[in-house]
């Protein structure tokens, strides 16, 4: 059984935000787990959600798998050389709509490279719908200290996510 302790979280404010960050993150944990709800102001009705962990960019691996409008999708991002895991909705996608989704990051402190895992759906009342699930490698070995998720234009107001430790016991 786990226990998931919030360790964070952050409520994007008026005038919205480019980044939401987590910082100092403890390494007393197993794993981290975050929750977010949010929404972009990308021109489009979906925009990536991007992780950023230790402020690396590079050696990211990663597989997306989902319905995009009704059809399935699967594709490797590694081509695209950056570190996507799931779609949250644009200013095009229904108004007022956040999209939802959960990233999972198993032993963060290990001296190993870090696997992680996301689901999440961009929630349009029209075309343009994507939900999927990605899961991926950070080939790195350094512990997770902070993490940075963007997005494509910026994180509207009300955005917000958490971020948990999850103990085993």
């Amino acid at each position: 059984m786990a226990n998931y302790i919030p360790i964070s979280t952050v409520t994007v404010g008026s005038g919205g935000a480019t980044n939401i960050d987590f910082i100092n993150i403890p390494q007393t944990y197993t794993d981290l787990v975050i929750k977010i709800s949010a929404r972009s102001t990308s021109g489009a009705a979906f925009a990536g959600l991007i992780i950023t962990p230790n402020g690396n960019t590079a050696n990211y691996t990663f597989r997306w798998l989902g319905d995009a409008n009704g059809g399935a999708v699967s594709y490797t991002q590694a081509a695209f050389g950056y570190n996507h895991l799931f779609y949250i909705p644009g200013s095009a996608a229904t108004a007022s709509t956040f999209g939802n989704g959960e990233i999972t990051i198993p032993n963060y402190t290990s001296a190993n490279n870090k696997s992680i895992s996301a689901d999440g759906a961009n929630q349009n009342n029209a075309s343009a719908v994507y939900q999927g699930m990605s899961a991926g490698l950070w080939s790195n070995t350094a512990p997770i200290t902070s993490i940075s998720l963007t997005t494509s234009g910026s994180f509207v107001q009300y955005s917000t996510a958490t971020l948990y430790g999850i103990r085993k016991y």
